[in-house]
Order: structure tokens, then sequence, then C-alpha cells
């Protein structure tokens, strides 16, 4: 019933800007995290950006004053706001929420991926 699409991903040049998105559908009872992971070629996933239902904030060393993640509650989203972009900053970056359904039911999800590519 719950499934999490991204958006926004693309080609920028360095120090350029992205806005990523991430919207939750299906039916809801709450989002207790939302947060981004990205995965470059051959390296591991890692941890971009979290928020809580506080709006509670943590982030990536790498990022920190550069990125910001935001929530918008009534439309079930989240965003990734990255600016200052880097070349290093390139990978498929991937929507992760933990959802509890109308049913109860708690789960983690994940999105399919959007791909940031930043060139110099």
């Amino acid at each position: 019933q719950v499934q999490l699409v991204e958006s926004g991903g693309g080609l920028v040049q360095a120090g350029g800007s992205l806005r990523l998105s991430c919207a939750a559908s299906g039916r809801i009872f709450s989002i207790n995290y939302m947060g981004w992971y990205r995965q470059a070629p051959g390296k591991q996933r890692e941890s971009v950006a979290g928020i809580t239902e506080g709006d509670r904030t943590n982030y990536a060393d790498s990022v920190k004053g550069r990125f910001t993640i935001s929530r918008d509650y009534a439309k079930n989203t989240v965003y990734l706001q990255m600016n200052s972009l880097k070349v290093e900053d390139t990978a498929v970056y991937y929507c992760n929420a933990h959802i509890v359904a109308a049913t109860a039911m708690t789960a983690n999800y994940w999105g399919q991926g959007t791909k940031v590519t930043v060139s110099s």
C-alpha cells in the first residue's frame, strides 16, 4: 500500500544546486523518519541526511553546511536541498522512510533512487 516516489536528480556543474524530493503515498498513519542515502559506483550505501517526526535532523560530515533536509507533513514529502555541489557528491540518491500504516503495521521503505551527477 505504501510507496516512495523520488524526483529531482540530474546533471549539474560543480558549485551548482539541486533539490531532491520524495513523496510517500498510501494509507499512512504516521512517518517516524525520512531520510536520504546515496551510493556511488563500487562503494557502500551511506547515510546523507535524516529527519525525525520531531524535526530533529542529522547530516553526514561530508555534506554538513551544504545540504538541508526538510519535511512537508501535509504532503508526506521530504526534501533535500543540495547546494555547493562537488564532484564527489555524484551518486544514486535513495529515499528511506519508517512508516506506520493505517493498519498499525510498521515497515522500512526505500525509493527507486534518483541519479545525481556533478561535473567539473
